[in-house]
Order: C-alpha cells, then sequence, then structure tokens
C-alpha cells in the first residue's frame, strides 16, 4: 500500500520515508520534537570564532557558549579575548587564542587547537575586517594588498581549514559580512572592494562541500548599538548614508538619520544577530546552505 492506510494510519511507504528524515535529523543532531522549545544541537561541539574580542563575534561567542558548544576564540585584542573566554566558561569552555587571520598559516594553528583540545571541530563563525579605509580614489596599493589578505583570503583560508578539520558527520561555516557584501558604503573603498567578493566565494563553497554535508551560510547584520554606549554606531550609519556631511552632523542627528532609514525605528542589540547567526550555525539549520540572511531591521528593501 503507498500512503495512507484505509483507516488514515500511515502506510509502508509513508512510514518508510519518515524513517528516512528522522535518521537524517538525528546524524544531523537536531531533535526538534524532543522537550520543550528547540534543541539547535550545539552541546559539546566545537567552533572556532573570529574577531571574538568584540561586537558580534563576541556576542556569537557567548551566544554559542550559552548553548553548550566549547570554542576556540580568536581576535587581535589578547586582553578583550581572554575576557570573553573567561567569562563563557574558561578552558573547559573556551580557549583564546590571539592572532591576525592575515597570516597564512595561523588558521591551521586554530583549526589544530579545536581538534587537540575538544577532539573535533563542527564549523566556524568567522567575521571579516570590515574597516574605514577612505575613498577609492584615496586608497593606496599597500592598503589592498593589506586589505586582500585580512579582508579576502583569511577567511577563506580559515573555511578551507575547517572544511579539511571538520568531524566525519560534516560541519557548517558562516561568513558574517558588512553591508558592503550588498551595496558600497562611503569611506570603505577595500570593504567594498573584497567582501562581495568574500560572498560569492562563500557560496562557491557550499557547492563545493555540500556533499560532505559541509554547510556554508552567510549573515549580513545592520546597524547595531555599540557595546560602550558610545555614538560611534550611529556616526558609522550617518557616514554610511551621506558621506558629503558627515563630518556636520553631531551624534544625536547621525543617529536620528540612520534609526529613521530602519522601519524598526532603532539599531539592532547585538545579541539580535547572534541569535539567528547561531541558528544558521547549528544542525537546526541542516538544510539550508549557500544562503544570505539579511538582518537589518528591514533597511534593505531589495529581494
Amino acid at each position: 500500500m503507498i500512503g495512507p492506510g484505509r483507516d488514515g494510519a500511515p502506510g509502508p511507504a509513508s512510514l518508510k520515508v519518515a524513517r528516512v528524515r528522522s535518521d537524517v535529523s538525528k546524524r544531523a543532531g537536531y531533535r526538534g520534537d524532543e522537550g520543550d522549545g528547540m534543541d539547535l544541537g550545539l552541546s559539546d561541539r566545537v567552533y572556532v570564532v573570529t574577531g571574538a574580542g568584540r561586537g558580534l563575534g563576541r556576542a556569537c561567542a557567548i551566544q554559542l557558549a550559552g548553548e553548550g558548544a566549547r570554542l576556540v576564540l580568536t581576535d587581535r585584542d589578547q586582553g578583550a579575548l581572554s575576557a570573553v573566554a573567561a567569562g563563557v566558561g574558561g578552558p573547559e569552555r573556551a580557549i583564546a587564542i590571539s592572532g591576525d587571520l592575515a597570516e597564512s598559516g595561523f588558521e591551521t594553528c586554530l583549526t589544530a587547537a579545536a581538534v587537540a583540545r575538544y577532539g573535533r571541530l563542527d564549523g566556524s563563525v568567522i567575521c571579516p575586517d570590515d574597516v574605514e579605509t577612505g575613498s577609492l580614489a584615496a586608497t593606496a596599493d599597500e592598503t589592498w594588498r593589506a586589505g586582500f589578505e585580512g579582508t579576502f583570503l583569511g577567511p577563506i583560508r580559515l573555511a578551507r581549514s575547517v572544511a579539511r578539520n571538520v568531524s566525519v558527520e560534516g560541519g557548517s561555516v558562516l561568513f558574517v559580512l558588512g553591508r558592503s557584501a550588498r551595496q558600497p558604503l562611503a569611506n570603505r573603498a577595500v570593504a567594498n572592494g573584497l567582501v562581495p567578493g568574500v560572498a560569492m566565494a562563500a557560496r562557491g563553497l557550499a557547492g563545493e562541500l555540500g556533499p560532505r554535508n559541509i554547510r556554508v551560510n552567510l549573515l549580513i547584520p545592520g546597524h547595531c548599538e555599540s557595546e560602550v554606549g558610545q555614538p560611534g554606531a550611529a556616526h558609522r550609519g550617518a557616514g554610511d548614508l551621506r558621506e558629503d556631511q558627515e563630518s556636520v552632523l553631531t551624534h544625536e542627528q547621525a543617529r536620528r538619520e540612520a534609526e529613521d532609514a530602519v522601519p524598526l525605528r532603532r539599531f539592532g542589540e547585538a545579541l539580535e544577530f547572534a541569535r539567528p547567526a547561531v541558528f544558521l550555525l547549528s544542525p537546526a539549520a541542516s538544510y539550508v546552505t549557500g544562503s544570505v540572511l539579511v538582518v537589518d531591521g528591514g533597511l534593505s528593501r531589495s529581494l
């Protein structure tokens, strides 16, 4: 019998499909209907998180640790990095390795540390550099070369190293990219030129690594509240929107202008970006790869 039986109960074919789907979900670590709420399946999985000493990298590290993951954290700022590692549970939960992804070979140190310390590796959150470098016309060749190493090649090297070292059941890589992945922003010439390339390379990796059950996704966040209550986030937002008048606007005016452009009329909190990021990384998103999730309060209106 194909499909439901006469009494509405599942027939043999339906039961077989259900068993296959259940087996796939269990291998992915997702137990969607067991217990209360959604289990993201992150307990004791191991992830490398870059930029973990600040901003969204830090928020992702905190959220991952809260879900039971073990972490290898990296950032150029050793002090900030050590504080985050201690805050999420110390060596049993996270180890801190300061350094720069622009240095070839550093990515291997990170993935090797994960396997050596925790016995496995399941993926990475990669937050490439996105700094103000000035206008395209004024940006020197040396700045472009340094930007290529830090913004493009370093993150891609880490993704490749993760893919070589993940467990046999597969893994997940999440790139957290600036809005320059979708549109050029003022005073970010290097990011405008390189971040879209990272996005396309990541989507290409999703196709290459999919047969090994390694997922690759992207998250593009909008304006984020600064961590220490400074007006920096608003100042950057106004710069993105209006380059010529940035020096004239006060921080308060800049913030109002940036917030008014967002349908939700506010900047997002760091955890409002970290939660969807961690979901994409997790086994709960086991059938999502090659996707781009924009989390910006509705600022981007295009498909």
